[in-house]
């Protein structure tokens, strides 16, 4: 157990990990939730305060996990909860594809104005990320007339059927489950490990010349595929962020082929980097663009924003009971003037202060293979040693053992990389918490 000083923005821990409460609660959930379910330490939340979790035995934790990145505001901004307070006693629902709600076009018009590209887009919502990709799916379909599909081994897209072809991130999240949709995986560009074993360079290239130079003439006819789906960073795959050459020439081969480029935003949007969209980043701006997670700061939304002339379907080819929820759209209004008026900001800035310092571990840190990141979006590669690089997801596994055990919430991503994605409050104390108790577990561990 480790005791921390009584600042309220900092962790503090009061009892043995876990604690009684979580011990007889967990116990309670292993009897009757799905197995399917995957918990990496035994946190047990009570509640949630910016970027401090409290677990029902009163220990507090810094999280830099955001409940999966979604709660960019922190948990229970008091703005957003306020909007929804007020919205909830107004109504709570009226299904926004069969009847009409100001919020929810509110929402739309300030999300198509935002969206990447100059040109005039509709929105469609759903509940979630994967029911956002399964909209872009059947939309590119319906547009193209096409049926086939191009992603990226350690892309992650959901889980439901549609959403689960495209995903190639583990195979316990395929096994099982076949037939997919008719989807071609590639390499995704990051050159630290360069997939055709070339030295680590900025090119970005290879990745997407396999696709000119041998699947379009051999198994995979160009006119028969319908989009490219693609994360601008790669998020369940290891926080990988590719070269800006490697989104030009996927949309350079777009427009060539007729083809569709559809970005994932889930993980990577809605302020994550820095920016309001990681494309941003690039310069590149997609067709068709999912989001998701931090859009609504921890309520049920998504979103699917297209191009107007390809977001063209009649009435009834899609559509969403509860998508667009009145109460998920009063906390999204709120999330987004939130994001515009110092959180887009602060994540740049935090997540600059951050990698200035962690720019180092490689140097530092014989486990420690590469550290890369935008914004409050940063990975960290755990390796056996320098020399080798020989991923080390079991060190990974430690690492994030080891911070919860000293109030720091984290969590693996890909084979062997933690990731950190904190809410986009969080303060310079709190980063340099985060960065020091990181720097002692990564110690330990080498012991």
């Amino acid at each position: 157990m480790t005791q921390t000083t009584a600042n309220p923005f900092l962790p503090n821990l009061v009892t043995p990990l876990p604690g009684p409460k979580a011990k007889e609660i967990i116990e309670r959930d292993r009897a009757v939730l799905s197995t399917s379910y995957t918990r990496d330490y035994p946190l047990v939340i009570k509640r949630g305060n910016g970027a401090i979790v409290e677990d029902v035995d009163g220990n507090h934790f810094l999280d830099f996990a955001a409940g999966i990145a979604v709660v960019a505001t922190g948990h229970s901004h008091p703005r957003v909860v306020r909007a929804i307070q007020q919205q909830a006693a107004e109504f709570l629902h009226m299904s926004g594809t069969d009847f009409y709600y100001e919020n929810m076009v509110r929402l739309a018009e300030k999300l198509a104005a935002l969206a990447p590209g100059d040109t005039r887009h509709r929105v469609y919502f759903g509940n979630s990320g994967a029911e956002a990709i399964e909209a872009a799916i059947k939309l590119a379909r319906y547009d193209t007339g096409r049926d086939k599909f191009i992603a990226f081994l350690g892309g992650f897209h959901g889980r439901t059927m549609g959403a689960l072809s495209l995903t190639g991130s583990k195979v316990v999240q395929r096994r099982g489950f076949h037939p997919p949709l008719p989807v071609q995986h590639i390499p995704y560009a990051y050159c630290y490990r360069c997939a055709y074993g070339k030295e680590p360079s900025t090119c970005g290239v290879e990745c997407v010349k396999v696709l000119e130079d041998s699947l379009f003439k051999t198994i995979l006819p160009a006119d028969e595929v319908a989009a490219i789906v693609v994360e601008p960073v790669q998020g369940e795959g290891g926080y990988l962020v590719p070269p800006k050459k490697f989104h030009e020439e996927l949309r350079r081969i777009a427009e060539k082929y007729g083809i569709l480029l559809i970005h994932d935003e889930v993980q990577c949007g809605m302020g994550r980097t820095g920016r309001m969209f990681a494309s941003e980043h690039f310069g590149v701006a997609p067709d068709i663009v999912a989001v998701a997670k931090g859009i609504a700061s921890g309520m049920p939304l998504a979103a699917t924003i297209a191009r107007a002339d390809v977001m063209n379907w009649p009435p009834g080819a899609h559509a969403s009971t509860f998508g667009g929820n009145p109460v998920s759209n009063a906390a999204a209004l709120v999330t987004v003037e939130l994001l515009e008026e110092s959180l887009l900001e602060n994540a740049a800035k935090m997540g600059d202060h951050m990698m200035e310092r962690m720019r180092t571990w490689p140097d530092r840190f014989r486990h420690v293979g590469d550290v890369r990141g935008l914004g409050l979006m940063i990975g960290i590669e755990l390796v056996k040693d320098q020399q080798t690089k020989e991923r080390a997801p079991e060190i990974r596994n430690a690492l994030e053992k080891t911070a919860f055990e000293r109030g720091l919430l984290i969590l693996g991503a890909g084979a062997n990389s933690i990731r950190l994605c904190p809410p986009l409050v969080i303060n310079r104390d709190q980063a340099d918490f985060a960065l020091a108790t990181l720097e002692q577990c990564l110690q330990a561990l080498e012991q």
